[in-house]
């Protein structure tokens, strides 16, 4: 059979993939090697899609109220609700809550229905939470909403500062560019990140910044480079605007106390942009997570503007996006704060619009963004919210508010692909979306590139698309004519037009040349780059006067110190999941990088707050409290924890970060801060820990503490408790052994089926002394016949090799297993480690990985 050319679901690099269907829902997965982005490379989310595809826990019919329902039921159900809301309340009383999971498709229809039919802006998407201050920044500095580098950029910079960015675990696919460009052209390599992550140990210089300290440096940066006359004052005077007293701010307040970094590293960092004039500087979540996110992109892009360094090749600041449509989902309108085709709320921009869409009500001004949205839930303004392909019960902040709000609301529709996520408990109408693998329409990646994502398998059970769920909705509510589309090509192509509608060259976006694109040739649309290599390569900006401008920024004030909650909490992404698990979590092999969720403690903060690693800990803020696993790291600045936001309720009794951070938001985008909270951190003993590993997925209510992930063959569950409980619920019927130790507190127990291969096991311990999981877990999968004496030993008679924690996900290599290979083959480089185990040779996430090790290898050697 013949692959199928589509692009990956994860991450904002937007990577070509291509699927070859191998059986009713198998596919093998490879790179497409002609796909720009990617040229074949995919990263360990991407190379294991394959498990990620199947049936299980899929939503396949509508439902209300929890029974299954008909489309005619649901979709009536559906028009009625938000229409008599609409009758009642006026049209800001209802929302549409979306996902840069969702195709440009299905978003241009969803922003045409809200903002040109209804009449209401209260239309926003969960890119709000990820890239709402880039789009801020763009606009305030650009007057549009542009990136103005690609990827190309990457292997022609002399410098590349990664801020806020975990590339090497994040954007695996832009960590290798980078690295080879390192290997190649001698690129130098900066990382800005509080922590020390695998991408900051591999930089040539890691400034270690102060939460929010990022204004301070860059301003700082840009003082700097004016006192030693690098300025560009020709580009400043032919295209830039300087406010009057622009240049009075900077410099004025003590950088390295701000910035939380020394003076050394500051003047390190100041020489090697002064050397260095293509330098690429790339910001991506930790730079937008805050309540000064807007600020923070503004003084980045005011250093390249002032320097020139901008529209030419090998330089300019990048907005990294974070997921795989967040840019389409910005080309056509899809927060609050725009309309479609990058068009503000200007009457003249409103007229134009609603003369395009031939709208009866369309919007007067920018609508709720998605934290205010919630509030509005909460407090009954909005009565009704369609929530599509988006998890907010699990990753907006202070997610226990938002909890309040959804079981307060008298209307909560969800479409989405899986029967039981936090967010679907809350719904009253669930209506079954295509999965990708699926659907058929287009995305937008962080260089501007729009590719075609294709689906491979037919729909499963009533699924339907989310444009044509909306736009039949559309219909229902009385708007038969202007949502009249027959498939994702016919919304493309109306599209691409309203980009060319009276643009006369006024924005840089114009898909004019695709307005007429037929049906065979969008089937066959191959990834095409908008506005070039560079849109602003002509110094042309997209404001009143065509000149970019600098905007001026002042550093935030250090919060108040509390003594309740003295510590800083910081949350992010693990290198092998995606967001709140719902497809990955499905991947045994992508569950085994990290089991649970971990709480990053540094070791003096450990040692003064009784942490103990690989114990469990309590995080409190005033907003709520979460337990994780403690892992002590010198890694994290002293003063500050890092949590994971991808656990939820399915996958976790208690590990949900996004309990934690509160409401707080930039003022100018709406983004939430979710990396600087006040947090207090304690130890939880617990009276007894324990294991579970079972072929069928178990109920664990009553359990205390929990966590779940997927292994072949079935399940690893890790407990505790705090009192003895009765756990034989979780062991099904079969043969039976076990061993018990009263008075030392162990049990064991395990169930083989009638052909003695194991069914369950469960260890307890109240000493915490527990056996390895890896081969207890392995026989799920196995076709062993046991005898029960290995079981319960949790080993068997004869051990295999202890591979150690898994580092290389794509190929399975385990941390002792690499070690070893580096001692007894005498390996000094990655490559080498590559070329006698595979492992790096894939995606290169674990490349960082692999060279601390090969350091630690070379240091035990000299000692």
């Amino acid at each position: 059979m013949s692959a199928t050319k589509t692009t990956c679901p994860y991450c904002g690099v937007g990577c070509g993939v291509s699927a070859t269907v191998t059986g009713p829902r198998t596919v093998e997965i490879k790179g497409d090697a002609m796909h720009p982005a990617n040229g074949g490379r995919l990263c360990s989310k991407g190379t294991h899609l394959g498990e990620t595809v199947g049936l299980g826990g899929r939503l396949l019919h509508p439902e209300i109220g929890g029974r299954q329902a008909g489309w005619d039921e649901a979709l009536n159900a559906v028009a009625k609700g938000f229409s008599d809301a609409i009758a009642e309340h006026g049209p800001d009383s209802v929302a549409l809550y979306l996902s840069g999971q969702l195709l440009t498709e299905d978003y241009y229809v969803a922003n045409k229905l809200m903002k040109g039919f209804i009449g209401s802006s209260n239309i926003d998407t969960n890119s709000r939470l990820c890239m709402a201050s880039a789009v801020a920044a763009h606009n305030r500095a650009f007057g549009e909403d542009v990136v103005p580098c690609n990827y190309e950029d990457l292997e022609q910079a002399d410098l590349i500062v990664l801020v806020g960015s975990n590339t090497a675990w994040c954007h695996p696919i832009i960590w290798q560019r980078i690295e080879a460009a390192r290997a190649t052209r001698g690129t130098k390599l900066v990382v800005v990140d509080p922590r020390r992550t695998e991408t900051a140990e591999s930089a040539d210089l890691h400034l270690p910044i102060r939460p929010d300290g990022d204004i301070a440096l860059f301003n700082g940066l840009l003082a700097a480079m004016k006192d030693r006359g690098l300025l560009d004052q020709q580009y400043l005077a032919a295209h830039v605007d300087v406010p009057e007293d622009f240049w009075d701010q900077l410099g004025q307040t003590d950088v390295a106390e701000q910035a939380g970094l020394s003076p050394e590293a500051l003047a390190k960092f100041y020489d090697l942009f002064a050397r260095h004039q293509q330098t690429l500087t790339l910001f991506s979540q930790g730079a937008n997570q805050s309540v000064c996110g807007t600020d923070k992109g503004n003084a980045i892009i005011n250093v390249h503007l002032a320097m020139g360094r901008i529209g030419k090749p090998g330089m300019g600041p990048f907005s990294i996006t974070g997921q795989p449509n967040a840019m389409g989902g910005r080309e056509v309108g899809g927060l609050a704060s725009m309309l479609a085709v990058h068009m503000g709320f200007s009457a003249e921009e409103l007229s134009q619009a609603q003369r395009f869409w031939n709208s009866p009500t369309m919007v007067k001004g920018p609508g709720m963004k998605a934290v205010d949205m919630f509030r509005a839930v909460h407090d009954g303004r909005i009565k009704a919210i369609w929530i599509m392909a988006t998890n907010p019960a699990v990753s907006m902040p202070d997610a226990g508010f938002v909890r309040e709000a959804l079981a307060k609301c008298p209307l909560v529709v969800v479409s989405d692909v899986m029967a039981n996520t936090d967010t679907g408990s809350f719904a009253h109408i669930k209506l079954p979306a295509l999965a990708w693998a699926e659907k058929d329409g287009t995305v937008t990646n962080s260089e501007r590139t729009i590719s075609r994502q294709r689906g491979f398998f037919p729909a499963p059970g009533e699924a339907r698309a989310d444009w044509d769920i909306i736009a039949d909705v559309a219909r229902r509510m009385g708007h038969a004519d202007a949502f009249a589309f027959d498939s994702a090509a016919s919304i493309f192509r109306e599209y691409c037009a309203q980009t060319a509608f009276e643009n006369d060259g006024r924005r840089k976006l114009n898909l004019f040349s695709w307005a007429d694109v037929s049906d065979a040739d969008y089937d066959a649309l191959k990834p095409m780059r908008w506005g070039g290599l560079s849109p602003f390569a002509d110094g042309r900006f997209t404001t009143p006067n065509g000149r970019a401008r600098l905007l001026p920024v002042e550093p935030p004030p250090a919060p108040a110190a509390d003594a309740a909650f003295p510590l800083r909490l910081n949350t992010g992404r693990y290198r092998d999941q995606w967001h709140t698990m719902t497809r990955t979590g499905l991947s045994p092999r992508l569950s085994q990088h990290r089991r649970e969720p971990l709480v990053e403690v540094h070791p003096a903060d450990a040692a003064a707050f009784c942490i103990r690693d690989g114990g469990l800990a309590r995080i409190r803020t005033r907003q709520g409290e979460a337990i994780f696993r403690a892992a002590i790291s010198e890694g994290q600045r002293q003063g500050e924890l890092f949590v994971p936001m991808h656990w939820t309720d399915q996958q976790s009794s208690a590990g949900r970060a996004n309990r934690l951070p509160n409401q707080g938001a930039d003022p100018i985008s709406g983004q939430p801060g979710f990396k600087n909270s006040a947090a207090a951190i304690e130890a939880v003993t617990p009276a007894w820990t324990g294991f579970l590993v079972t072929r069928e997925q178990p109920e664990l209510q009553g359990v205390p503490y929990w966590t779940l992930i997927r292994q072949r063959g079935g399940w690893l569950v890790e407990m505790a408790g705090f009192e003895e409980i009765d756990l034989e619920h979780l062991l099904p019927e079969g043969e039976r052994v076990e061993a018990l130790d009263g008075a030392r507190g162990v049990r064991r127990a395990a169930v083989v089926d009638g052909e003695g291969r194991l069914a369950a096991a469960l260890f307890l311990s109240r000493s915490g002394r527990l056996p390895e999981r890896d081969w207890i877990a392995a026989q799920l999968d196995g076709e062993e016949r046991h005898a029960g004496l290995a079981l319960l030993a949790g080993r068997p008679a004869q051990l295999p090799p202890d591979r150690g924690p898994i580092i290389c996900v794509c190929f399975d290599v385990g941390m002792k297993t690499i070690l070893g290979a580096i001692a007894e083959q005498q390996l000094t480089s990655v490559e080498a480690v590559g070329a006698a185990l595979n492992a790096g040779t894939n995606c290169g996430s674990c490349r960082p990985a692999i060279r601390s090790l090969l350091e630690e290898q070379k240091e035990a050697v000299n000692a």
